[in-house]
């Protein structure tokens, strides 16, 4: 089974915001694949469906972001899920709103869900998705902007950027981390207006 776990803070309250583009990621497969029933357990939101003939799970943890690893390494450790079948979607303030990239592996690089999955599975070996969601105003305080919400002038790279993410994920279910990385990371690259 492949679990997919898009990182955010569960409550009406930080719906649609910078730190939840992950749970917006996952809201657009579970559309895709039409499987909006979801149920309760290990601290996470979760459906369980076939993707391609193959057991995936989508994850929402209900944690709050820092306390993400509790949920996930719950889920991974009841149904056997190594850590490369693991891809976790987040929000990263470095990269420009928009853009991604994806990773085999990697350290937390200052977010805290990431830092959280690192400690409870025990290790920086599993794929990530990070979904730009820029730095903003310098002056603001970086908590103030991931937990406010997309400006209206950002909404449609926004939307872009989760269809793209939800393209990538497929890929990863279908292909692999790899071609993730040569596909999307490559594209975003090459394609100017991405960073827009």
């Amino acid at each position: 089974m492949k679990l997919i776990v898009g990182l955010g803070n569960p409550g009406s309250e930080y719906r649609d915001t910078r730190h939840n583009i992950g749970f917006l990621v996952i809201d657009e497969l579970a559309r895709r694949w039409n499987t909006a029933a979801s149920r309760e357990q290990f601290e996470a939101l979760i459906v369980k469906t076939m993707f391609d003939g193959a057991p995936v799970m989508l994850a929402k943890p209900l944690t709050f972001m820092n306390l993400s690893g509790h949920a996930v390494s719950a889920l991974a450790g009841y149904y056997k899920v190594e850590p490369a079948d693991l891809l976790a979607l987040t929000d990263d303030v470095a990269l420009p709103l928009g853009r991604l990239r994806a990773r085999r592996e990697g350290g937390a690089g200052g977010h805290n869900g990431l830092k959280s999955l690192i400690e409870q599975l025990g290790t920086q070996s599993f794929p990530r998705l990070r979904i730009g969601v820029g730095r903003g105003d310098d002056r603001r305080d970086l908590a103030d902007h991931v937990l406010g919400r997309f400006e209206a002038d950002e909404r449609d790279t926004v939307s872009a950027a989760v269809l793209r993410a939800a393209d990538a994920t497929e890929v990863f279910l279908r292909d692999g981390i790899e071609r993730v990385m040569n596909a999307f990371n490559a594209a975003e690259k090459q394609d100017p207006d991405s960073a827009e």
